[in-house]
């Protein structure tokens, strides 16, 4: 397997993104290039692919395809051809390196463990696609699973595979501000449900530095705030979303709580009122130690060190069936993930290439 073949592949997939749930052509197209390396696919979903490789308990290889709705400006020549749909977190590059996988192990099969390839829809998108696949079986006789994450803040050549908690527990908030819509120029009239917004955005901030121990990590984010339409009317709606991370079971329980109490105490302080839609959405990513270990073996003097973060995967969804292992491989660039002028150092798919090789292989070693 060439590494140029990884880049073509990539840049294809780049061209031609997908957001979550409508990666159709993006699993057709990883469909065609695993029949014409020998592998059977199947489609556990109807945007999703899987193959197998031998028999025997399976060691599971995972890469998600999905793009994020942003229009791209990162000015390469294989830019995204499909308006406001990019690539703009290197999931075109974790189809393209396990196909590569695919193709170096069909070309020199390890014996007595099957291979099993996944690639999963609907990362980036909660409750995610993982859940689905799971339920769908493609979990049933892993005995290991490894997967992988191009990481732009690690600088190239590096990797990084570190035992337990790696990545934080990720949900989703909706908050609706509603009150008596009226006149800009008479606000006495009115509830003004912009303003009982604003102060809410600013009150949840203190929900991790008050109401949360000092010692447990934990994120509250508005990621979008929409009222009205026209600058001398105040709406009589007021929509924020947002995330929350963390990575204590009793920290994330506690958290829509909050935010549903202090929502509701502000919005009532400014004659509003305010309801909340908290959806769960993946849990943290707990790499198991052993297949930890096994992945360090494979990585060799690349071995980098980095903290847990509180992005989010839905890898742990696979993590609660099977002991495995979640890597990040450097691929430096200057702009952070799910920006539109996002790249990656290519040159790193042929390290995240050869580490699901050597991850498959060392694994099916196992006794």
């Amino acid at each position: 397997m060439s590494d140029e073949q990884v880049i073509e592949w990539r840049r294809h997939l780049h061209r031609h993104p997908e957001p979550s749930f409508e990666e159709h052509e993006t699993a057709r197209f990883v469909a065609e290039t695993l029949e014409s390396i020998g592998l059977t696919p199947e489609r556990p979903t109807a945007t999703s692919v899987v193959a197998r490789l031998g028999s025997g308990p399976a060691i599971a290889l995972r890469a998600d395809i999905d793009a994020l709705p942003i229009g791209e400006q990162s000015g390469v020549e294989f830019a995204s051809e499909n308006p406001g749909v990019m690539h703009a977190c290197g999931h075109d590059g974790h189809t393209a390196m396990l196909l590569g996988a695919a193709q170096e192990l069909v070309d020199d099969p390890p014996e007595g463990r099957e291979i099993r390839f996944i690639f999963q829809h609907a990362e980036e998108l909660a409750p995610g696609g993982a859940k689905d696949l799971v339920k769908a079986g493609v979990m049933d006789g892993v005995e290991l699973i490894y997967g992988c994450h191009l990481w732009t803040p690690l600088e190239y050549g590096k990797v990084v595979a570190r035992p337990g908690a790696f990545m934080a527990a990720a949900d989703f908030f909706r908050l609706t501000i509603r009150g008596k819509g009226g006149h800009a120029g008479l606000p006495h009239t009115a509830d003004d449900t912009v303003v009982a917004a604003a102060a809410i955005v600013t009150e949840l901030q203190h929900v991790v530095s008050r109401r949360i121990d000092p010692l447990q990590p934990a994120v509250i984010t508005v990621g979008s705030l929409h009222a009205g339409d026209a600058p001398n009317v105040i709406p009589g709606e007021a929509v924020l979303t947002g995330t929350t991370r963390s990575f204590d079971p009793d920290v994330r329980a506690r958290l829509p709580r909050l935010i549903e109490a202090t929502a509701e105490h502000v919005a009532q302080a400014h004659g509003t009122t305010a309801e909340l839609d908290y959806q769960l959405g993946y849990k943290p990513v707990v790499n198991d130690a052993q297949a930890t270990i096994l992945v360090q073996d494979a990585i060799g003097d690349r071995l980098a060190d980095l903290d847990p973060i509180m992005g989010g995967d839905d890898f742990s969804a696979y993590l609660e069936h099977a002991p495995g292992c979640y890597a990040f491989i450097g691929a430096g660039g200057e702009h952070p993930h799910h920006h539109p002028r996002f790249t990656i150092d290519e040159r790193a798919l042929a390290i995240g290439t050869r580490l699901h090789v050597e991850v498959a292989r060392r694994a099916a070693r196992m006794e």
